[in-house]
Order: structure tokens, then sequence, then C-alpha cells
């Protein structure tokens, strides 16, 4: 296998590896821009109270978005040992 076709497998490799993890990051982020929100606007200080809604809203996210992260990374892997 060239040097160049292992170079471009690595960074399709890590484009996927982003795309399939973005889902999870963004709702994660957007639901901790929310909670801090709500938590200013409430003057409640307590730091556990975050971490519910944001693991119930990534855990929903990963239910929803799963087949296709799954279908992504089997597909990358069925072409790279097929050499294809």
């Amino acid at each position: 296998m060239p040097v160049s076709e292992l170079v471009a497998r690595a960074q399709e490799a890590l484009l996927l590896s982003i795309a399939v993890s973005l889902p999870a990051v963004g709702v994660a982020a957007i639901a901790g821009l929310l909670i801090a929100v709500i938590q200013a606007a409430t003057q409640v200080s307590d730091i556990t109270i975050a971490h519910l809604p944001r693991l119930v809203a990534v855990a929903i996210t990963l239910a929803v978005a799963g087949p296709w992260m799954g279908r992504e990374i089997a597909g990358f892997a069925a072409r790279v040992f097929a050499g294809g």
C-alpha cells in the first residue's frame, strides 16, 4: 500500500471520528449552555444539577444517532479491509 493511500485513509479516519462525535458533543455543549443560563437566572450554584440533564440529552442523542454512527464506522472499516 503506497504511503499516499495510507495518508488518505488516516485523513478519512480523522474526519470520520469528528463527524461521528459531533452530534453528541454539540448536544452536550448546547445543553450545558442552556443549563448554565438557567442556573445564572435562578442563582442556583449547585454544580451537580447540570450533569443529569446533559447526560440525558447526550443519551437521547446517542440513541437517535447511534445507527447512523455505526453504519458510517462499519462502512469505513469495510472499505479499509477490502482495500478499496
